[in-house]
């Protein structure tokens, strides 16, 4: 008995063996295998990705978190090899043999590394460094964001990467050194304000930098520590600040500060080699579709003029007189019924009362959702260095282990571009049902390749999150806040702008000030958040397209839905659809709906 025991355990090794070989070295025999290697090969050469995530550690596995990624050319040589072998090798399994589901999963997989694979051509037209993101402030935002601080490894393994600070810098610099061969430079401004940047991350030296001070915070948290292990670790970490952190951005201060007088103040992408092909590509990227950036600025046209009549509408209803919109809205944004001080205690009410309106807007979800989160969301300023840049909000994902919860992050910088008739909205689409729900849903999506956990379409999460704007309205948020509705379609006219400038920037060549004019005669914003609006669109040509183009679709699926379906249409089940299939270009999610339909149909 034991020999044929000995025997069965030796060829169910044997067995598991060939499996592991097959799947890792050849063509994997299931799709689904493949799905998951290409995953984990994707995951393993991003340790920054792997910290984010939140997935190893659970299971004892830490390395990565001593690790920053690999930013080389060498690398991003090895990973556009790896994307077309992996899309080769995906597009040789058989497609017609699968189930509607098992084709699911290779559609939006194919989807997204043709598209990835296709851009090499265009691998050196963005711009890495600006004033929104890059190592200068992504870096210190990772480390004192999604970094792990619960013990000794975790605080020496943050000091690990602190050293790599340094490496990391190079790195991007050697890639800015070919764009700018290539003459792929900035708008001059835009050197101008990272220089400005990092001038004031790097102020006051190591002891006064905000990752210093976030690692010694956190020590003195961790009971386990000796004081001598305490002052150990601060003392490793200040010598890597000096010897590694601040001589990385002074070389970027000094690459910047040569690079300047090069620059010009063209601000589209159009002045770029074979620019209008490029955009032409970052628009399907964004949008998932192919639109041309006509068709989206007569999008963007027709919809800011229906919007600002729906506004006009009830601002006459309200005792206002007049007839521009923009100058309306700037009078409401000035009038001190919807002002916070412009103080320390105003900021504080601020984020105090975005987390009473989260907690409000969860009141109303029952006739919309049948799920929800398990992920927590919590409400934080944009860190101060990077707040003159950022955008108004933006969401953070949480990790996928529970660890972190989702982060919706304010800019507090200008007090005047936080009226209270517009934070309602704001907290609808970078929280609840917005982003949060999209976002940590699909993180929490179970059955699934692991890929459609992570996988992004800004199309998809940004249309999402506009689209709640309106479904919240329709639930009734502004049932007794004529103002907040104004708030909600000042939101959505704002996108529509989008569609206007960003177009109007890199199709139709407008200049910086341009747009600024176009936007600030029709929104009715905060000067401040119309300049920085406009850079953003300059330094990320065709993302703000996909909010508009996104939300539409999804109004329009759930209409097909309701006509097609009739008593049978449940908004419940229409959300399920939309929510517990992850992120996917326009075309897949519409065939999504339309499987709905049928079956609904057959029921």
């Amino acid at each position: 008995m034991w020999k044929w025991l000995g025997r069965l355990l030796l060829l169910a090794v044997l067995v598991v063996t060939a499996f592991v070989v097959n799947a890792v070295w050849f063509k994997p025999l299931s799709a689904r295998v493949f799905y998951e290697r290409v995953f984990l090969e994707f995951g393993f050469n991003s340790p920054e990705l792997l910290s984010q995530l939140g997935l190893l550690e659970s299971f004892g596995l830490r390395a990565h978190n001593a690790e920053l990624d690999d930013r080389s050319q060498a690398a991003g040589d090895k990973q556009y090899a790896k994307m077309k072998q992996d899309l080769a090798t995906l597009r040789s399994y058989d497609r017609d043999g699968m189930s509607d589901s098992e084709k699911l999963n290779y559609d939006m997989l194919e989807w997204f590394m043709a598209h990835q694979a296709e851009g090499e051509k265009w691998r050196y037209h963005e711009y890495p460094v600006n004033q929104l993101f890059g190592v200068q402030n992504v870096l210190p935002r990772f480390m004192t964001t999604t970094h792990r601080l619960k013990d000794k490894t975790d605080a020496e393994q943050y000091v690990s990467r602190l050293n790599q600070f340094d490496r990391v810098f190079s790195q991007v610099i050697e890639d800015l050194n070919i764009r700018a061969g290539k003459g792929i430079v900035p708008p001059r401004f835009v050197l101008e304000k990272v220089l400005a940047e990092v001038k004031g991350f790097t102020a006051g030296g190591a002891k006064q930098n905000m990752m210093y001070k976030h690692l010694v915070d956190a020590m003195a948290k961790m009971p386990e520590l000796t004081d001598a292990e305490r002052q150990k670790i601060a003392a490793d970490a200040k010598t890597a600040m000096e010897k590694s952190v601040l001589p990385g951005y002074q070389k970027l201060t000094d690459f910047w500060a040569d690079t300047v007088a090069s620059a010009t103040q063209d601000d589209g992408v159009w002045k770029l080699p074979d620019g209008d092909q490029y955009y032409a590509y970052i628009l399907k990227q964004h949008t998932t579709t192919d639109m041309t950036p006509e068709q989206i600025h007569q999008m963007g046209l027709s919809e800011v003029a229906r919007i600002q009549q729906e506004m006009l509408t009830i601002l006459h209803a309200q005792g206002i007189s007049g007839d521009n919109v923009a100058q309306m809205m700037t009078a409401l944004g000035d009038d001190k019924r919807f002002q916070y001080p412009d103080s320390d205690e105003g900021r504080a009410q601020i984020l105090a009362d975005y987390k009473s309106l989260l907690e409000a807007n969860e009141q109303l979800l029952a006739p919309a959702f049948n799920i929800r989160p398990k992920a927590a969301l919590e409400v934080k300023r944009v860190p101060e260095f990077s707040e003159k840049t950022s955008p108004g909000a933006y969401y953070y994902a949480p990790a996928m282990d529970g660890s972190r919860p989702g982060l919706f992050y304010a800019n507090l910088y200008d007090i005047r571009a936080t009226p209270k008739f517009g934070m309602k909205t704001l907290a609808v689409h970078e929280g609840i049902p917005g982003h949060h729900f999209q976002i940590a849903i699909q993180q929490e999506l179970k059955g699934l390749p692991t890929f459609r956990n992570i996988l992004p379409f800004t199309v998809y999460a940004e249309g999402w999150a506009l689209y709640t704007e309106r479904l919240m309205a329709e639930l009734g948020l502004y049932k007794d806040d004529p103002f907040g509705d104004l708030g909600r379609l000042q939101a959505e006219l704002f996108r529509a702008i989008r569609l206007v400038v960003d177009t109007g920037i890199h199709h139709k060549r407008w200049s910086r000030e341009q747009a600024i004019a176009y936007m600030s005669g029709n929104a009715g914003m905060a000067k401040s958040d119309v300049e920085s609006e406009i850079e953003r669109y300059i330094v990320m040509p065709g993302q703000a397209c996909a909010y508009k183009v996104g939300m539409m679709k999804l109004l329009e699926l759930r209409s097909k839905a309701q006509q097609e379906l009739g008593d049978k249409f449940k908004l419940t089940d229409f959300h399920d659809v939309v929510l517990q299939n992850g992120s996917m270009p326009l075309a897949i999610l519409e065939r999504v709906v339309d499987q709905y339909i049928a079956a609904k149909k057959a029921a």
